[in-house]
C-alpha cells in the first residue's frame, strides 16, 4: 500500500508531495502544488478522500480532492475564514472541520458538504481568549479540548454534537495551569483514557486521565521534556503518540530535539527515554501511520530529518536528512487503503 508525505512549505507558499518507502522511510519527491500566503495547516478527511490546506494570512481554508492511487490533490475550492487557522481537523465523521485561532483567540465550526467543500459562514463560533492552538474531537467524537499558550495559559473543555457541529462548554469550562505551562497540543492515548499535552512555555509534557462519560480532564503526571541543566531558551512545539500506545514524543525549539518517552500502558506514567537532536526549531514533525519512522521539520533551516523508531524501546535512530524548502511548517503521512 502506497504511503505519501505532505508538507506545508510556508516561505515557498506551497504544499510538497512525497511518496514514502514502507519499508525504508526513503523519501521520492512527486510534486509541489502551489497553496498561497501563510499556509500552514493541513487536515484530511477519515476516509482520506478529501484534503484540506489553511492559509493563516488569507485566512482561508482550501478544499480538495485526495486521489488515494497517486496522491495527487486536487483543487476544489477556497472559503474565507473569519479567523486565522494555527490548526485544523475533521470531526470524526468527516462532516465538519474544528479549527483554532491563535491571532483572534477563537474556535469555530464549519461544516463540509457532500463534495467535501468547506462551508461559510461557520456553524459554531466560540471566542475565547488569546493564543488558542489546536482542537480536535476525541475518539468518541463527543468531546473536544482546546488549549491556549502564553498568557492565556489554559484548556477549554467542550462537549461536541456531531448531528449539529455545535460546541458547548463542558463543566468544568477550563482546566486551570500552573504559571508559565502554556499548553499547545495534545493527543490522545490509541486504547487508553489518557491525554498528553506539551507545554511551550513550560518546556514539559502533562499527563491526564479523561473521563469518559463526562469529557473531562485530570492531570496526574507533569515530565520535563528538556535534559536535566539545560538553561537556554527553549519552546515545546507539537507532540505525537505512536499507533502502539506505547511510545510518546514531543519537538523542542531551542534545544533543537526530539523528546522520547515511554508509556506504561496500565498507569499511563510517562518515562524519559532521552533527547535526540533535530533539525533547527522543529516546529512540525509528525509518525508514519505505521510508526516505523518519524520526520522532524527544521522551521529555521528547510530540513526535514527522517529516523527509524525501534519497535522495542521507542529510540529514535537518524537515517536521513532532505532539503525541503524555507520555512516547513506541518508534516503529514498517509497511507492509502486502495
Amino acid at each position: 500500500m502506497p504511503y505519501y508525505m505532505y508538507l506545508s512549505i510556508t516561505g515557498e507558499e506551497k504544499i510538497a508531495i512525497y511518496t514514502m518507502d514502507g519499508d525504508t522511510g526513503a523519501l521520492t519527491f512527486q510534486e509541489d502544488v502551489p497553496a498561497g500566503k501563510g499556509v500552514m495547516p493541513l487536515a484530511v478527511d477519515p476516509e482520506q478522500q478529501y484534503f484540506y490546506a489553511g492559509l493563516r494570512s488569507g485566512p482561508e481554508v482550501q478544499s480538495y480532492r485526495l486521489d488515494q492511487n497517486t496522491g495527487k490533490i486536487t483543487f476544489l475550492g477556497t472559503t474565507p475564514l473569519d479567523w486565522d487557522t494555527t490548526y485544523m481537523e475533521t470531526d470524526k465523521t468527516g462532516r465538519f472541520l474544528l479549527s483554532a485561532s491563535y491571532g483572534k483567540g477563537v474556535t469555530g465550526v464549519h461544516a463540509i458538504d457532500e463534495d467535501g467543500l468547506v462551508q461559510a459562514p461557520p456553524v459554531d463560533r466560540h471566542d475565547t481568549a488569546k493564543c488558542a492552538h489546536f482542537i480536535q474531537t476525541d475518539p468518541s467524537n463527543r468531546f473536544a479540548f482546546l488549549p491556549h499558550v502564553a498568557e492565556s495559559n489554559t484548556i477549554y473543555q467542550y462537549l461536541f454534537d456531531e448531528n449539529t457541529g455545535r460546541l458547548t462548554p463542558n463543566d468544568p469550562p477550563t482546566v486551570s495551569q500552573p504559571r508559565g505551562t502554556g499548553p499547545r497540543h495534545y493527543c490522545h492515548h490509541p486504547e487508553k483514557d489518557y491525554v498528553y499535552a506539551d507545554n511551550e512555555q513550560g518546556c514539559s509534557v502533562t499527563a491526564y486521565h479523561l473521563d469518559p462519560d463526562q469529557g473531562t480532564l485530570e492531570e496526574f503526571q507533569v515530565v520535563p521534556t528538556l535534559p536535566d541543566g539545560y538553561t537556554e531558551e527553549n519552546t515545546c512545539a507539537q507532540i505525537h503518540i505512536h499507533p502502539s500506545g506505547q511510545f510518546l514524543y514531543a519537538s523542542n525549539r531551542g534545544h533543537d530535539s526530539i523528546a522520547c518517552f515511554t508509556i506504561a500502558q496500565n498507569t499511563g506514567l510517562l518515562s524519559a527515554i532521552g533527547q535526540v537532536a533535530a533539525a533547527r526549531t522543529p516546529r512540525a514533525f509528525n509518525l508514519d501511520p505505521e510508526g516505523r519512522f518519524l520526520f522532524a521539520a527544521g522551521q529555521a533551516n528547510g530540513q526535514l530529518v527522517a529516523y527509524s523508531i525501534d519497535q522495542d524501546t521507542g529510540g529514535l535512530s537518524p537515517l536521513a536528512t532532505y532539503n525541503v524548502g524555507p520555512s516547513p511548517s506541518w508534516v503529514m503521512i498517509l497511507k492509502m487503503v486502495i
